[in-house]
């Protein structure tokens, strides 16, 4: 059983431990040691930072507002995150010229998300070169002391043919250096037992597996006696965040459509859901969850990969993505293809409510969190790289306004953009990919 009270306070990494299971706390009043006032140790968490992609670009008469400013008026497919305007920056203009090339489509689709994140060129050939992300900057800085530096998410199946290019462009954002690129995780059940399983008793969690015993039901002992020594306001907030947890747990469950025999750790969990929208969901709530209890405080999620075919019925249109983005400039095709991009949007709404109503420190989750939202094309049908659709939201620890449309200059470098995100996440850079400068913010 683990230790909870230490110097007549919870420690802020106590863990409960139970068969495979090494479940991290979320943030509780009875952290704090006696004779700190809790302003001094809650008020000001660390920032986290989250980046999510989506490929193809846009409608982008229909995204972009037709306002700018504060206040300004929303468009038709950013219309499902109207009621977090407070928390919202919307970017007009920004470019990602070295997502531009020789070769065909494959390769101009390929180094879009390769630049997203690192404003450099993706160099075609057998040896995938490319450059560091920022969220690997943000992982140096803010990570070195959580669990996990970085968690990588994703919802298709990586590609193993990629035709003109490095596979290594297409199946991840996230690059830790010029020729390391971070493998990113699909299976919810995998990235589950990543946070909250015990990786060092493989014997004991596959154990818990073979009985169907839930992660919390190994560890409600240590449950009820923490729960015993909380405040009422502790004992709700514990309460709600496990309540969030046995919900995952029982959706992953419930949501695997198949039993995948590719898998190094034990047990072979179960595969990815049969419905695109819940497979979505359950890597959101995964992140907030992650981000609640600082096993990592920077994760990137490729929602799908550029050339996806995926069909996303729930959005009422039946083409598939990449299909679809080849609209042919026919108005009625490009009105199917925002309400795809508004539907993936309003999923985006569904995350960032969810950060709005997890309580850390002195705010919210949203408060203390920096959530950039784009792609690294702009029209699918022609393959351009400007104006990009890009939004921002969070305050990131107070040092970012929202309710704001910034409409820039033409083909301001999208690492401009990066570069000012990084000095509101605190890390310290003169440069990054193809900036010219950081774009205050």
């Amino acid at each position: 059983m683990a230790t909870f009270l230490r110097k007549k306070h919870l420690d802020r990494r106590s863990l409960l431990r139970g068969v495979g299971t090494a479940l991290a706390l979320p943030f509780l009043d009875a952290m704090v040691p006696a004779g700190v006032a809790l302003a001094q140790t809650a008020a000001v968490p660390r920032p986290r930072f989250g980046a999510i992609y989506f490929p193809h670009g846009a409608t982008m008469a229909r995204w972009t507002p037709p306002t700018e400013g504060r206040d300004f008026k929303f468009s038709e497919i950013l219309t499902p995150l109207e009621h977090l305007r407070s928390h919202l920056n919307v970017v007009t203009n920004l470019s990602h010229a070295q997502a531009y090339g020789p070769g065909g489509a494959t390769g101009n689709h390929n180094r879009s998300s390769a630049a997203f994140l690192s404003g450099a060129k993706a160099e075609m050939g057998a040896q995938p070169y490319l450059g560091i992300t920022a969220d690997q900057l943000v992982a140096r800085h803010l990570g070195q002391d959580t669990p996990m530096p970085s968690l990588e998410l994703m919802t298709e199946e990586a590609s193993i043919s990629c035709g003109d290019g490095s596979c290594a462009y297409r199946n991840t954002i996230s690059w830790q250096n010029e020729t390391s690129p971070l493998p990113m995780q699909n299976k919810p059940q995998v990235v589950f037992e990543q946070l909250f399983g015990d990786g060092a008793d493989a014997v004991q969690r596959d154990a818990r597996r073979a009985q169907s015993l839930s992660l919390l039901d190994s560890v409600t002992t240590q449950i009820n006696t923490l729960d015993k020594q909380l405040s009422a306001e502790d004992r709700s907030r514990l309460d709600k965040y496990l309540t969030d947890i046995r919900e995952i747990e029982r959706r992953i469950k419930q949501a695997a459509s198949r039993l995948t025999d590719d898998l190094d750790i034990p047990g072979k969990p179960a595969g990815v859901p049969n419905d695109i929208e819940e497979h979505i969901k359950l890597m959101y709530e995964l992140t907030a969850l992650a981000w609640q209890t600082e096993i990592t405080r920077v994760s990137t999620f490729l929602m799908c990969c550029e050339l996806s075919g995926t069909v996303y019925p729930k959005s009422g249109v039946r083409d598939g993505f990449h299909t679809l983005s080849h609209h042919s400039n026919n108005e009625d095709n490009k009105a199917r293809f925002a309400l795809i991009n508004r539907y993936h949007v309003s999923l985006l709404a569904q995350f960032l409510d969810k950060l709005a109503s997890i309580e850390d420190g002195d705010g919210s989750l949203l408060d203390h969190s920096l959530v950039l939202y784009g792609s690294g094309m702009s029209d699918g049908n022609s393959h351009n790289h400007d104006p990009l659709p890009i939004l921002l939201a969070g305050h990131a620890g107070g040092t970012l306004e929202g309710n704001r449309h910034l409409v820039l200059p033409e083909k301001t470098p999208m690492a401009n953009l990066l570069l000012g995100m990084l000095d509101k996440l605190g890390v310290p850079e003169q440069s990054f990919g193809d900036s010219t400068g950081p774009l205050p913010l």
